[in-house]
């Protein structure tokens, strides 16, 4: 039973919200999302879903980095 599970808060400063997603500090801090770093990052399901748009553009750019190699 992880952290999430037991009911963990987003750690989005400023968001009370329960926290849905864990990930790795480097990659919410990287897209721009204004958090409190620790060893994980845990986001509600609204800043999970900003997260996941503000990171759709470079993970697209990766995938082709990698067809063409």
């Amino acid at each position: 039973m992880g952290k999430v599970a037991k009911g963990q808060k987003c750690s989005v400063i400023g968001c009370n919200a329960p926290a849905v997603r864990s990930l790795s500090p480097d990659k919410v801090v990287s897209a721009g999302l204004d958090v409190e770093v620790g060893r994980r990052v845990y986001l509600c399901e609204k800043h999970y879903k900003e997260y996941k748009r503000r990171i759709k553009k470079e993970r697209r750019l990766e995938r082709w980095r990698f067809a063409r190699a």
